[in-house]
């Protein structure tokens, strides 16, 4: 076997055996009697080694080999021991790198003590834990939203008898004309109308407030609502509009609720996820919870109202929201109210299509809504239809490629539009240079972009006669 030493480092062994020579001299001289000893023993064992190398010259080679291997053997010991503590140091580095992943996917890593954990890699990729305090399951966020939603019972006034929407006389059949359906309420008796969902939003020391939709209470001779507890308290209106679809109603009592917090609508993505809260079907499936995700942002979907067609902002949600559903609550990850939920669109093949409004609107409407009673609104003061509701024959004297437009059919006494000289039958086709083909146009526009008053300029077709009418907007 071949040992390279190339590498190694060589030692002088004449100048290691003299310097031991000088410091056996000093020690002699120190200690006369001992060295004589000494010297005597030396000279026995060099007489004895001469006699084996005498009797047994192979020997020398054999020790020699010997000796080889031995330096051999202990090299390679050193090399296993090298070798052992790399494989211990590689060991604890992989034990360190598992246990920093665990910690970092488990959010267990405290970096409180200001040190920098770097991970060693190629890529220079820095690992960071996932920080999900902001965010609760869907259990926890129904747990802590359910007491703030409530069920929304309309009652209305029962009728005396069946046939007392028909009017009668002097003990002959009705006539056939029909009345309201309501009845006189002599009897005061009510029934239930229908049940719909509200959120409580603020809770002072003698009152809470309810945010709901309009079309849930409209029409009501009175409210009950069923609180999450089991409890059932009389509710009234505070303040309601029909285009907007909103309505405010406060019940009278110290309660012990925490209300719902209102998050920013406005920074909501198509895809995050979000919860439904409400009472489907009626009050038997009341704190019913779905999920879905916000499919849309920025939609606006035509309904019809009370007042008239009306385009209502909302939001696209694909949780399942169902008779009943309307105005309970749309709440984002954090908890937070995020949409008033109020349609659906209900078609044969039709799925997951629910719409909501969005909160930042619902704000602003009830915060207007319990100060003035009502959403307060310029407006011409006309009665309007759609020139393509018109039949012909009414509109002979108007130009025959007139086809969009509000023909105004009534006025108002006393109202802005008289004031400025707008006349019946006058077709409204622009406003301060904005087309509008139809009625909807027309409310939309000095909805959202005029305020009560503000001076408008009305483009209208009076007979073969094009006119402009500057009319300055009163409050509805």
């Amino acid at each position: 076997m071949t040992e390279n030493h190339t590498n190694q480092p060589q030692y002088d062994s004449n100048k290691e055996e003299s310097q031991q020579t000088s410091d056996q001299q000093e020690q002699n001289k120190e200690n006369p009697e001992e060295q004589k000893d000494i010297n005597q023993q030396e000279q026995q064992m060099d007489s004895q080694v001469r006699r084996e190398e005498a009797n047994q010259p192979e020997n020398t080679s054999s020790q020699a080999s010997e000796k080889q291997n031995k330096e051999v053997h202990g090299k390679n010991q050193k090399e296993k021991r090298s070798f052992s503590f790399l494989k211990l140091i590689a060991a604890s580095v992989i034990g360190s790198v598992l246990t920093l992943g665990v910690l970092t996917q488990t959010d267990y890593f405290d970096s409180s003590d200001g040190a920098t954990v770097e991970p060693q890699s190629a890529t220079e990729s820095t690992a960071e834990p996932v920080d999900t305090s902001s965010s609760s399951s869907i259990s926890d966020i129904a747990d802590n939203a359910s007491e703030a939603i409530v069920g929304v019972v309309n009652m209305s006034e029962a009728p005396d008898h069946p046939f007392e929407q028909f009017d009668q006389g002097n003990g002959e059949p009705g006539n056939g004309e029909q009345g309201n359906g309501q009845g006189n309420g002599d009897n005061g008796d009510e029934v239930q109308k229908g049940v719909g969902s509200g959120v409580i939003y603020k809770v002072t020391d003698d009152e809470a407030y309810i945010v709901t939709n309009n079309h849930v209470i409209e029409g009501a001779s009175s409210l009950k609502i069923a609180l999450d507890n089991g409890d059932e308290v009389d509710g009234e209106v505070v303040g309601s509009d029909s285009l907007s679809d909103m309505a405010v109603v406060k019940i009278k009592g110290d309660y012990d609720i925490t209300p719902l917090e209102f998050g920013d609508s406005d920074a909501l993505k198509n895809g995050d996820d979000v919860v439904a809260i409400g009472n489907p079907l009626g009050l038997d499936l009341s704190s019913t919870i779905t999920s879905g995700i916000i499919s849309g942002t920025n939609r606006t979907i035509p309904v019809e109202t009370s007042e008239g067609k009306w385009d209502l902002d909302v939001l696209q949600t694909d949780a399942a929201i169902n008779p009943g559903n309307s105005g309970g609550a749309l709440i984002n990850m954090d908890g937070e109210l995020i949409g008033i939920n109020s349609l659906k669109i209900a078609e044969n093949g039709v799925e997951g299509l629910g719409f909501a409004i969005p909160s930042n609107e619902v704000q602003d409407l009830i915060d207007e809504l319990t100060e003035n009673g009502k959403i307060e609104r310029p407006q011409l003061g006309v009665g309007l239809q759609n020139v393509e509701e018109i039949p012909s024959y009414y509109l002979q004297q108007l130009p025959d490629d007139l086809e969009d437009g509000a023909v105004v059919l009534k006025i108002d006494d006393d109202s802005a539009a008289e004031k400025a000289g707008v006349e019946p039958e006058d077709v409204i086709t622009e406003i301060d240079g904005h087309e509008v083909k139809n009625v909807q146009e027309v409310r939309s526009y000095l909805y959202k972009e005029a305020d009560v008053g503000d001076t408008v300029t009305l483009k209208v077709q009076r007979e073969n006669d094009t006119k402009e009418i500057d009319v300055t907007l009163a409050s509805n």
